[in-house]
């Protein structure tokens, strides 16, 4: 099996719009909760979102690339273009064949949806944009990034729900560990802070009612109630190793293990007593080859859901067993919301800065939590120490659960 590596990352978050100022904010326990701004939210009970806020895709694109693509494509081949800078990859050196893409979108674009079945209803099917199809189905996050670099490799769109990003991670590394590509680009995107996306998520009881920005993403606190929405987009650069040190690439991290499970249980809930969850982690660990022990955190799915934080507790607690309470835990969701498909992907982004700034961020809100979740949810200004073993782990409607082990690159 080959080695993979991380030598390139880019993210548009709603507490920043490159990897750089997003990790800054992070550490300044900035929270990019807000009142929504895209519609009017009058009639809703839901009036708080994650909003990437001052996006502006005439940075990254030219005015025909940007109007043939909605805002979830834009996010993504914003992140790629950071990403391939970062690594300093030149892709017209490289065998484009042997450069792939993996971008997933749990989504795609309910609003070009939301638009046009606006014009079928008041003006009839003529007056559909012929680019509707192209525009919204979620595959195309992934292809408007092969276009727009050249990438004639592996190309991939992993559609998980909230597991997206993570799975779309792990198909990639393991593209690369098997030999079909020397070079991925791998993450995921979303923007669904729409009428029908922030209404069909509020109808399920999904979604924090709260109108406290900071009292309303709340993992493992016993105040929580539900997820806030977010958007945005991450993707990272897999290499390779060999591949990566024949061209002096500087390297972030390693990917060492990918484990993935189904609950196979309820369309929305969890396993109740973690055995899916677990089962993931417990994989990513063994093909890590490394014990509970010497995980030094879990960046947790944490959506601040009663279940999601309650079960994915439990699951810890299955998988590490009396090493549970050791492992420092805490979600990335408490600052940016709940970005779907793009939240694994971000939050795998924040695993690898905690790698390489030794710093595990806090549950930003976390006041109080429950008695049947006793684990070390870290609070406060979080915790600086060596992270070298490091698991993101993402539950996805369905009952998808995947998990990432990241290591210190050695």
């Amino acid at each position: 099996m080959k080695r993979v590596v991380v030598t390139g990352m880019g993210a548009i978050t709603p507490i920043g719009l490159s990897v750089e100022e997003f990790w800054e904010n992070v550490k300044a326990q900035k929270v990019g909760i807000d009142t929504i701004t895209k519609f009017d939210t009058s009639d809703y009970k839901v009036k708080l979102a994650a909003e990437v806020k001052g996006f502006d895709p005439m940075q990254y694109m030219d005015f025909k690339q940007a109007k043939r693509m909605e805002a979830f494509s834009q996010y993504a081949v914003a992140a790629a273009k950071q990403a391939i800078e970062d690594s300093g990859l030149d892709i017209e050196k490289e065998d484009p064949y042997m450069v792939g893409t993996a971008i997933g979108s749990g989504i795609g674009s309910l609003d070009a949806m939301e638009r046009e079945h606006k014009k079928l209803i008041e003006k009839g099917p003529s007056r559909i944009n012929p680019l509707l199809v192209p525009l919204m189905i979620t595959n195309m996050a992934a292809g408007n990034v092969a276009i727009a670099f050249g990438l004639k490799g592996k190309s991939i769109n992993v559609v998980t729900a909230c597991a997206t990003g993570t799975n779309s991670i792990g198909e990639a590394y393991r593209s690369i560990q098997k030999g079909e590509a020397d070079v991925m680009l791998a993450g995921g995107t979303e923007s669904s802070i729409t009428p029908i996306g922030i209404g069909g998520f509020t109808a399920l009881t999904a979604l924090s009612t709260s109108t406290d920005p900071l009292r309303a993403s709340l993992p493992f606190d016993k105040d929580r109630n539900g997820f806030v929405m977010g958007e945005g987009a991450g993707v990272v650069v897999l290499e390779e190793l060999e591949h990566a040190k024949k061209r002096g690439a500087k390297i972030y991290a390693e990917v060492v293990g990918y484990g993935c499970s189904s609950d196979a249980y309820h369309i929305t809930s969890p396993a109740e007593d973690g055995s899916g969850a677990a089962r993931a982690m417990e994989n990513a660990m063994k093909e890590a080859g490394v014990t509970p022990a010497e995980v030094d955190y879990i960046n947790a799915h944490g959506t601040g859901t009663h279940h999601n934080d309650l079960f994915e507790t439990r699951a810890v607690k299955l998988a590490f067993g009396g090493e549970a309470k050791n492992v420092k835990i805490s979600s990335t969701k408490s600052m940016v919301g709940h970005l779907l498909g793009a939240a694994g992907a971000v939050e795998f982004i924040a695993c690898v800065k905690s790698i390489t700034d030794g710093y595990i961020h806090p549950n930003v809100g976390l006041k109080e939590t429950e008695e049947e979740m006793d684990l070390d949810y870290v609070t406060g200004n979080g915790v600086t120490q060596e992270v070298n073993i490091v698991l993101s782990n993402s539950l996805g409607f369905g009952g998808h659960n995947a998990t990432l082990a990241v290591k210190k690159y050695q």
